[in-house]
């Protein structure tokens, strides 16, 4: 299977709204938002989230198949993974190790970040070994996925 990862620009609102929601609405258990939040999103608030981070897409036989996003910290040393999703056909292909690749090469290149940090939802094994198998390991950070709610989420860290 070809997968071509594409870095998404304001103007794709609409594909991110798509693959956003899909995920969303496919793995609420993986996310700190939830889909009846982000449906409710305006153009606006689309477009504002892409130009406020680096939101990339996998891309097979003309049909998106996942998304990872990152956005640097204030002090310009850290950047955050968030936002990964691959469309459960297309697990297994390599599609999220060609989407975290693709994050960690922005992150080390164009904003020069010391380290990527991401949180992953306890029990989500497969992501934990994704991420494992490209180079994060687990810190002692656990918190909540969503405030007030009783599923953990627990930090990994990978120093570029």
């Amino acid at each position: 299977m070809e997968v071509e990862v594409w870095r998404l620009s304001p103007a794709d609102w609409r594909i991110y709204q798509e693959v956003r929601l899909a995920a969303l609405q496919e793995a609420p258990y993986a996310f700190g938002s939830t889909w009846e939040r982000e449906s409710g999103l305006t153009e606006q608030g689309w477009r504002e989230r892409l130009a406020e981070r680096a939101q990339f897409v996998a891309i097979s036989e003309d049909e998106v198949v996942g998304t990872i996003g990152c956005a640097t910290h204030e002090d310009g040393r850290a950047a955050d993974l968030v936002s990964m999703w691959v469309d459960p056909r297309r697990r297994g292909h390599g599609v999220g190790d060609r989407l975290v690749k693709a994050v960690l090469e922005w992150a080390a290149r164009s904003v020069g970040v010391d380290e990527v940090r991401l949180w992953v939802a306890d029990g989500n094994r497969e992501a934990e070994r994704l991420y494992a198998r490209n180079g994060f390991g687990r810190t002692d950070g656990v918190q909540p996925i969503r405030p007030g709610e009783p599923q953990l989420e627990f930090e990994m860290t990978r120093r570029l």
